[in-house]
C-alpha cells in the first residue's frame, strides 16, 4: 500500500457537487492499494498513520501523533499512487490493485482507522472526486508499506 499524508487544518471531498466527507484538524490519506499488497500491508498503514508523531507539542516540536491530539482522518482512495512513469509519457497502472481487491483492502483501512476511535471520513470509490485541503506546515509525508521509499 502507499499514502500520501497531508497535515491539514481542514479537508473535505466532493462528488458532483456533493461534500461526501469533511473533516478538521488532522490528516487527509490519499491510499493506493497495490496488486500484491496483503492484509498485513493494511494493518502496518493504518498502525503507521495514527501513530505519526507530526502534530506538534506545547515546545513547538513535532512529537504528537493523531491519537494524541485527537485529530481527524479524511482516507480518499488513489490508484493512482501506483502509476509507474519510468517509461514513455503515459503512466502504467499494473501495480495497483483491481478494483475490488482495492475497494476491499480500502474498507478494511478505514474500519480499522475507526476501531483506534478517530472520526474517519472517506471519499466515494471509482468515482471523480474533488479534494481540497489546507495544508498545515506543509507537512507532507510518502508512505510505503513496502518501505520502497
Amino acid at each position: 500500500m502507499r499514502a500520501v499524508v497531508q497535515k491539514v487544518t481542514a479537508s473535505n471531498v466532493s462528488v458532483d457537487g456533493e461534500v461526501v466527507g469533511k473533516i478538521n484538524s488532522g490528516l487527509l490519506v490519499l491510499l493506493g492499494v497495490g496488486e500484491d499488497d496483503e492484509i498485513k500491508d493494511v494493518d502496518y498503514m493504518v498502525d503507521k498513520i495514527v501513530n505519526l508523531r507530526i502534530f506538534e507539542d506545547e515546545n513547538e516540536k513535532l512529537n504528537l501523533s493523531l491519537l494524541d491530539v485527537g485529530g481527524e482522518l479524511l482516507v480518499v482512495s488513489q490508484f493512482t499512487l501506483f502509476g509507474d512513469c519510468r517509461k514513455g509519457r503515459r503512466p502504467g497502472f499494473s501495480d495497483a490493485a483491481r478494483p475490488d481487491k482495492a475497494d476491499e483492502f480500502y474498507i478494511d483501512f478505514v474500519e480499522k482507522a475507526k476501531a483506534h476511535g478517530i472520526n474517519v471520513q472517506t471519499g466515494k470509490f471509482r468515482t471523480h472526486m474533488m479534494v481540497e485541503l489546507i495544508n498545515d506546515g506543509p507537512v507532507t509525508l510518502l508512505i510505503d508499506s513496502k518501505k520502497n521509499f
